[in-house]
């Protein structure tokens, strides 16, 4: 498949500094594993995008959207077809009490802008990895918060490449899930509502949450945060810990010592060693506790 020189008819629209052929994707996302793509692309602007998408499909070329991965496991023979890169998209303005960021902005850094303009309501968050795109498209969540708390609309590419404003009650919002991936639809930007506080008070619950999660999980190794699904009335990494699973390893992967619901890329693991952790821990909560556990990572990509 070789579509060089069609690029270069986007080149003024789309510079082709900003595309990587066969490229290792574990550069690019935030466990350090996976294989490649065989197109990466970093469009800067919504035209961009379209451009590039219907290049793509006019070519049939299979098109894959990521952010910064923190939630994503891509297979060792890595992704056919076009990635495309949203992390340029990652503008965060503010009016009034609302809050606008790109769907590659920060998480972390949104709720850091929230809390420079006295805005409530993101404190939740302000611990957890990753971009406004991945954190909207699961509703990501954390002590008692979820996105969809605080969300009033965003604005998304559709699957006929035209940009449409979706509201909060349109995305059918669950628990780690949204409507978004069945709709086929590409998150570009969030629009937060938030309530006018105060800039001490934020910033002290901000740390308070920031030093449970520093407590609680491990971030001295690349991970995808938790691995499972809460199971209803249970803890997934309860039942992990009593499975007697913390510390099982294969290769670089291994089942956290500090928090069983992580798994942790300790060095040189792969995405086979990590779908083989996942589905020892799957088999054996099965086997002791009779519960199905449910990913809250994605897996993509080929073997």
């Amino acid at each position: 498949m070789v579509i060089s020189k069609d690029l270069k008819d986007l080149a003024p629209r789309f510079p082709l500094k900003n595309i990587l052929f066969s490229e290792d994707l574990k550069k690019h996302l935030h466990i350090k594993i996976g294989g490649k793509a065989d197109y990466l692309i970093f469009p800067r602007t919504y035209d961009e995008l379209r451009d590039v998408i219907s290049f793509f499909d006019n070519f049939n070329i299979p098109i894959t959207i990521i952010g910064k991965g923190t939630n994503l496991i891509v297979k060792d023979g890595g992704i056919r077809g076009a990635v495309i890169s949203l992390k340029y998209f990652n503008k965060i303005n503010v009016i009034g009490n609302f809050v606008y960021a790109g769907a590659g902005a920060s998480l972390i850094k949104t709720c850091k802008v929230a809390m420079d303009y006295s805005l409530t309501g993101l404190e939740f968050a302000s611990g957890i990895p990753g971009t406004i795109g991945g954190a909207v498209f699961m509703n990501a969540g954390a002590y008692g918060g979820e996105i969809k708390d605080v969300l009033e609309s965003i604005v998304v590419l559709d699957k006929d490449n035209n940009i449409k404003i979706r509201t909060k009650e349109e995305l059918d919002f669950g628990y780690r899930k949204t409507n978004i991936e069945e709709n086929k639809e590409i998150i570009l930007e969030a629009k937060f509502k938030l309530e006018e506080g105060y800039k001490e008070e934020i910033k002290e619950l901000t740390k308070k949450l920031t030093k449970a999660r520093r407590s609680k999980q491990p971030l001295n190794y690349p991970s995808c945060g938790s691995v499972f699904k809460r199971p209803p009335n249970m803890f997934a990494g309860k039942l992990i810990q009593d499975s007697g699973l913390q510390g099982y390893r294969v290769g670089g992967a291994i089942v956290s010592t500090k928090h069983a619901n992580f798994i942790l890329n300790t060095g040189g693991a792969t995405a086979k060693d990590y779908i083989a952790v996942i589905e020892h821990v799957k088999k054996t909560v099965k086997e002791k506790f009779n519960v199905d556990l449910e990913l809250e990572v994605r897996i993509i990509g080929e073997d």
